[in-house]
């Protein structure tokens, strides 16, 4: 690529607390040739707030593969660019990654402005193993997908993290009650960096309690973390498998799948079907 293109600057912004933005950051905003924003609004609102005069563009999720060709010819130009979403670091669930990925195989230089992530301000106040750990985004909005979701993670034993809205909230935990039982540990951290920042920990069932009867709890945005599952009850816990060829031979296939459903969580029509299997 020509040394002389633009770069690509990828600017984390705050995600309540303005005074969370870095000294970096501000430098970028101010000295780019244009700013690609999820929301023009919202950025309009941060600049003018730190008396930046930023040329703003509109990028989100619906354009971003029709604005890949004007940003090229930008930096082409040697035009710098930031690449702005409407709080915390661009791509962590918001919109930049096709344009990031496309740009870096076209070998434009691509650079990091690291800052506030509400994915690491929750882990850092949870209490849970942050050695390692999964995120996992936006859940499914239905519950039926979010419960094949949940069940798919019962098993992992890192910490596991995903962001949920105010509407879902409640619903998703009363998910994680049904799926995961009340033996790990989770907390749920609303509105971060905000005024009415909360971080809820305790076993599932005691958080719903509390979301019952406090509806505040239901307003804002959150990071949901749940304890990782014990590696050693893993290691020792009989599969589906094993119970099916088992029980299959003894006991009607109907009652085997609904035996097995019980203990597993896993589907019985699904389980139903490899008993079958299994007597052929």
């Amino acid at each position: 690529m020509d040394s002389q293109s633009g770069t690509l600057y990828v600017v984390a912004t705050p995600i309540g607390n303005l005074g969370d933005i870095t000294q970096r950051a501000l430098q970028i905003l101010q000295q780019v040739d244009r700013i690609l924003a999820e929301d023009t609004r919202r950025t309009h609102q941060l600049l003018t707030h730190f008396g930046i005069k930023g040329s703003l563009v509109s990028l989100h999720d619906h354009n971003e593969r029709q604005r890949i060709e004007q940003i090229e010819e930008w930096l082409q130009s040697g035009l710098s660019l930031a690449l702005v979403s409407d709080a915390g670091t661009p791509l962590i669930s918001d919109p930049g990654y096709f344009i990031v990925r496309e740009l870096r195989e076209r070998e434009f230089s691509v650079v990091p402005i690291p800052g506030p992530s509400a994915l690491v301000a929750a882990l850092s106040v949870a209490g849970l193993p942050t050695n390692r750990f999964c995120f996992e985004g936006f859940l499914s909005s239905k519950s039926t997908a979010r419960k094949k979701q949940l069940l798919a993670l019962k098993d992992e034993t890192r910490t596991v993290v995903f962001y949920e809205s105010s509407h879902r909230i409640k619903g998703c935990v009363e998910d994680l009650c049904e799926v995961f039982g009340d033996e790990r540990e989770m907390v749920i951290a609303r509105e971060l960096t905000k005024q009415f920042e909360t971080v809820l920990a305790g076993k599932p069932a005691s958080i719903l309690d509390l979301i019952n009867a406090d509806s505040n709890q239901t307003r804002g945005e959150f990071v949901v973390m749940i304890q990782g599952a014990d590696k050693e009850l893993l290691e020792s816990k009989v599969s589906s498998h094993q119970l099916l060829k088992e029980l299959t031979p003894h006991l009607p296939t109907k009652l085997v799948a609904q035996i097995v459903a019980n203990l597993t969580g896993e589907s019985k029509k699904d389980l139903y079907a490899k008993a079958l299997e299994m007597k052929l």
